[in-house]
């Protein structure tokens, strides 16, 4: 076991494609993180701020199908400064170690790699927007774009709602971000199978988090 004191002020985020399953990983590092010891606070992007939220409402709802890629990136971009200003940043300098559903890599996955609008230029945006891109650890859940929308059983955002086209977008989005963070300064992800129970999942994120018995990879 990993002491609690190496994951203080620790900034972690769950990504992944649509049913990916990365919300309920999310969930379960938290509470593992917990039973180890370490505090923690847990956040979604977008959302979690009063105006986060209202941007949140604004990005996800069908209605606003006319919206383009380019508004899209800002209003993500808006709402993720705001988080970090009110929680994020402050949960990291009590030295809690923030858990994220969503993050930056999901901007560049959806917007600048399937919306057309360049993941560069999304971390462009990103590094005049926000104090700090990169959290410590990103994990990508890697799921098919199709089994992920299968696995959702609620009624399709507006996000969600857009063609399997798009998804499978996003999807090589996600592994062309991975393959990039050898190029990318403080970017450090790990691609993690989404297929497989839940809690084969869970084991292979504390695998790559040293909270097992098993190793970073």
């Amino acid at each position: 076991m990993i002491s609690p004191e190496i994951y203080r002020g620790k900034f972690i985020v769950l990504d992944g494609p649509d049913g990916s399953g990365k919300s309920t990983q999310a969930q379960m590092l938290r509470k593992a993180l917990n039973k180890a010891g370490v505090e923690t606070s847990a956040f979604r992007d977008p959302g979690d701020t009063v105006i986060g939220e209202k941007i949140r409402d604004i990005l996800l709802s069908p209605e606003h199908s006319a919206m383009s890629d380019n508004s899209e990136v800002l209003l993500y971009m808006a709402a993720r400064a705001q988080l970090w200003r009110e929680k994020i940043s402050p949960a990291i300098e009590e030295g809690k170690c923030v858990v994220m559903d969503r993050w930056l890599s999901s901007t560049c996955a959806y917007q600048g790699k399937a919306g057309g609008f360049g993941i560069e230029n999304v971390i462009k945006i990103a590094e005049l927007s926000l104090p700090r891109v990169w959290p410590d650890k990103t994990f990508i859940i890697e799921v098919d774009p199709q089994e992920g929308l299968n696995r959702i059983t609620r009624s399709f955002d507006r996000m969600e709602q857009k063609g399997i086209g798009y998804h499978r977008l996003v999807y090589e989005g996600y592994l062309e971000l991975a393959a990039l963070s050898k190029h990318l300064e403080d970017f450090d992800v790990s691609v993690v199978s989404g297929y497989g129970s839940i809690e084969q999942v869970h084991r292979n994120v504390l695998e790559k988090l040293e909270l097992t018995d098993g190793r970073n990879s």
